[in-house]
């Protein structure tokens, strides 16, 4: 299966660190590259990388980086970087023929996360969000997490920033069908601004977005210092496909 990745902002809030969030290291590995090892272990064959910020420079990386790897890596640009991510979802959803495994370039996962998301795509869904339900652990930003709320179901009832209630939150991987940048397509032309969170819930109103949690699996968000410096202590610790290469 295929993986797109939306590594095309700019990532402000990591730029006192490396003017490349994709390319920020973790220990000496890009978080570009964790991710793709983490993905290759869960079993994706081939990449697809959306690229915006530094084009240029992450491209040139992962033409390095598919050498050492047994996995295809393609790289689409998108036009306007500063359009919120749902535009970068629709460009890399465009260069895969069917389903595929959507990741975020500053989000790092064990590749248990990936596989079983992998295993659970079914007719009765679009979507499906791999969502933590512990809320409030310390490696969570509440102040940028996107917030999830399910129905009886376990399917997604509200989803974003700045909802106000909710009992999970998003980790930034998602089993996607077709139908996911379709309703990224339908929501904009409803007036939304284009954001992956305005085509999943375009889905959660029409019962066509669905969850999978991840139990006690680790992941993490690299958005800022501080997230930088735990993802520096613990990535190695639960990272074994990235870090045993290297």
């Amino acid at each position: 299966m295929d993986a797109v990745i939306i590594a095309a902002g700019y990532g402000s809030r990591l730029a006192s660190l490396s003017p490349s969030k994709p390319l920020t290291p973790i220990c000496g590995i890009p978080l570009i590259e964790i991710g793709i090892r983490q993905a290759v272990a869960a079993g994706i064959t081939r990449v697809v990388v959306v690229t915006g910020h530094l084009a240029g420079q992450v491209e040139a990386f992962l033409g390095r980086l598919e050498n050492s790897l047994p996995i295809k890596i393609e790289t689409v640009r998108v036009a306007d970087w500063s359009k919120p991510n749902g535009h970068s979802v629709m460009a890399g959803a465009a260069l895969c023929s069917g389903n595929y495994l959507l990741m975020m370039a500053d989000h790092m996962f064990e590749s248990s996360i990936l596989a079983a998301l992998l295993a659970v795509g079914s007719h009765t869904r679009d979507v499906t969000l791999a969502i933590d339900r512990q809320t409030g652990s310390p490696l969570i930003d509440p102040d940028d997490a996107t917030w999830v709320k399910t129905d009886a179901r376990g399917f997604i009832a509200a989803i974003g920033k700045s909802i106000p209630a909710w009992d999970a939150v998003d980790c930034g991987a998602f089993l996607a069908t077709p139908g996911l940048a379709e309703a990224i397509h339908a929501a904009i032309a409803n007036g939304k601004a284009g954001s992956l969170s305005d085509g999943m819930q375009w889905l959660a109103d029409r019962g066509r977005a669905a969850t999978h949690e991840i139990g006690g699996a680790w992941w993490m968000d690299v958005d800022d210092p501080r997230a930088h410096a735990l993802a520096e202590e613990l990535a190695p610790l639960y990272l074994t496909a990235a870090f045993a290469a290297n």
